[in-house]
């Protein structure tokens, strides 16, 4: 009987190990879950940042083309070019 009684016990103190190891991990992943959260928005953050970082270095490079910078000056011609033709559509499509 003391033997059953052993086992009995042993397996209680196993399982209360393993509830307590179980609750430890859920807390753990509750947690890293809240971390991943805070990371993907810092993320979208970030990358909203770098593309109106983008556009303003574009706005900028298109701006020094236009004040006489060699440099852009090809870039600001086809992006003009672009718009041009842009306009062309709309105006056929309107006298459609």
């Amino acid at each position: 009987m003391s033997k059953l009684s052993e086992i009995v016990d042993s397996l209680e103190n196993r399982i209360s190990k393993l509830l307590h190891r179980h609750e430890k991990l859920k807390q753990q992943n509750t947690r890293l879950e809240e971390e991943l959260s805070v990371l993907r928005s810092q993320k979208e953050e970030s990358e909203k940042e770098i593309e109106t970082l983008r556009e303003k270095c574009s706005s900028l490079k298109m701006a020094n083309s236009m004040l006489g910078s060699d440099q852009y000056k090809r870039d600001t011609k086809l992006k003009i070019n672009a718009l041009v033709r842009e306009i062309d559509q709309c105006i056929t499509q309107l006298s459609e």
